[in-house]
């Protein structure tokens, strides 16, 4: 699925979010804490934005490496940012060794997972102490009014306006599904805690809560 829309892929994504998830990337990474020199490893990359925009924080001292399971969307963020390395790897078997980041983090993509227990193990094995597990997905607003808004334009303009942009309607309608199932806030705090060790897990709603950013300390 992912294969066949990767070459319309960030257009969609621009004009389904009228831009906003540009700056949902840009507050991910600020929560991180990334440093200069930091090494960063983002899972599920897809076209690699979150990728380039760690690259910038951590600057030519750091080390971002991208990783996802569709070669397709690879190819496309090689060419976008030639200076990151850009992996195929499955989120829930890692080839990296224990210890060798600063920050993981995945964005739009743990909902994908098979197994998204395994994928927050697998994230934090491989995190220095201290270091930063971020993940950015979708969610349901707890506002009512709003949620019914948004339940609307989920279900009804975005298949619609996604089909149109990357010719596979069917894609957006397994996406729209996804993410009106897909645990969010304490529900998904609750899924990293017992999974992993983390000295402190914050989650913040974006945009009225379509969005929510999670942020894992390493214990």
């Amino acid at each position: 699925m992912f294969r066949s829309i990767s070459g319309r892929y960030d257009r969609a994504n621009t004009v389904l979010s009228a831009g906003i998830h540009h700056r949902w990337r840009a507050r991910a990474v600020r929560a991180s804490n990334v440093r200069k020199g930091d090494s960063v490893l983002d899972c599920a990359t897809g076209t690699g934005d979150l990728a380039i925009a760690f690259r910038k924080a951590v600057g030519d001292s750091g080390r971002v490496v991208g990783t996802d399971f569709v070669p397709e969307m690879l190819e496309i963020a090689r060419v976008k940012a030639p200076g990151i390395e850009f992996e195929v790897a499955d989120v829930t078997k890692l080839p990296y060794a224990e210890r060798s980041f600063d920050v993981a983090s995945i964005s739009f993509g743990i909902r994908n997972v098979n197994d998204p227990a395994r994928a927050i193990a697998e994230m934090t094995r491989v995190l220095r102490p201290g270091g930063r597990l971020i993940v950015l997905e979708f969610g349901q607003p707890p506002s009512r009014v709003f949620g019914a808004l948004y339940d609307w334009y989920r279900k009804t303009v975005l298949p619609r306006v996604g089909g149109a942009i990357t010719g596979r309607r069917e894609a957006y309608e397994y996406l729209e599904a996804s993410a009106g199932v897909f645990p969010c806030g304490e529900d998904f705090v609750r899924l990293m805690r017992e999974n992993a060790s983390f000295s402190s897990i914050d989650a913040t709603p974006l945009t009225c809560g379509i969005a929510w950013l999670y942020r894992g300390v390493k214990a």
